[in-house]
């Protein structure tokens, strides 16, 4: 990878990018065109320092999840989407994980916000998410990535976050479903070696996935029930049904109210006043 050419791509495309159009202010005074440098990383959910190390090309390479944020962050297309990981050495191809989230994916995202929605990889590693997700699950911003992997959380922790509320029979069909799942990933994509770590260090978690990943089941997750224990609104009782794309192999996943439930008004006073409360923290990237 050439950081001088990452660091010109990032600058080019922030420079272009209209304020208004990715919801900031553009009435007051600006030296230049386009987002400034903290605007950008309040978009894309990363310090600013770690913007201006980018944009000075004397940084590490930015990982496949900061990727995908700067991307829907400057609105990228998908073309320069897909010049963004290759400058970055995450190259897409037949053997590898995609992390690239395409306009049309973005745009759906966008258009559902009446519903938290949460876009993962074939690991299961959330890359993106809209706001009303975020104010029901916790900024995804203040955890370590590796912790965005919903697979690690739940075989270390028990849950797949810290607000999730299953009954031992949930989380264990649940553990059972995204391990088949996980185990087709491996076949798709056998020369990933993000993937591959992520198997050996699910291993290491103790004798549960082992015994999960050695039954050799093989099926897609599609859908789950479980209660959001949110600190202002209460418990949301929720259904979570997961979309798979076909190109890049992205799993959206889409929570509504369980039939029955008042899901429906709690989501709605969350979507009312707890986006705006949420404080975005910024993770050490």
């Amino acid at each position: 990878m050439s950081t001088g050419e990452l660091a010109a791509a990032l600058r080019t495309w922030r420079d272009r990018t209209d304020p208004a159009d990715v919801g900031m202010a553009a009435n007051a005074p600006r030296r230049a065109p386009g987002l400034r440098r903290e605007e950008l990383a309040l978009l894309a959910g990363i310090s600013i320092d770690y913007v201006v190390r980018l944009e000075q090309g004397r940084t590490r390479t930015p990982s496949a999840q900061v990727c995908a944020s700067l991307a829907r962050a400057l609105r990228l297309s998908d073309a320069e989407q897909a010049h963004l990981f290759r400058l970055a050495g995450h190259a897409t191809d037949g053997g590898r994980v995609s992390r690239r989230i395409p306009v049309g994916v973005r745009r759906i995202v966008e258009a559902l916000h009446d519903s938290p929605v949460g876009v993962l990889d074939a690991t299961w590693t959330l890359i993106s998410w809209n706001p009303l997700y975020a104010a029901l699950m916790g900024d995804p911003t203040a955890l370590p990535e590796r912790e965005r992997n919903t697979l690690f959380r739940l075989f270390v922790t028990g849950e797949p976050s810290s607000r999730v509320r299953h009954t031992p029979e949930e989380r264990d069909a649940l553990a059972r479903s995204l391990v088949a799942d996980l185990r087709g990933s491996t076949s798709r994509y056998p020369h990933d070696p993000d993937l591959a770590a992520l198997v050996a260090e699910l291993a290491a978690t103790g004798p549960e996935f082992g015994a999960l990943w050695d039954s050799g089941a093989v099926a897609e997750h599609h859908q789950s029930r479980k209660v959001i224990a949110h600190p202002e609104v209460g418990d949301v009782d929720i259904v979570c049904d997961t979309l798979t794309t076909a190109e890049d192999d992205l799993r959206l996943l889409v929570f509504t109210p369980a039939p029955g439930s008042d899901a429906r008004s709690r989501l709605d006073l969350l979507a009312a006043v707890g986006t705006q409360a949420m404080v975005m923290s910024r993770p050490q990237v």
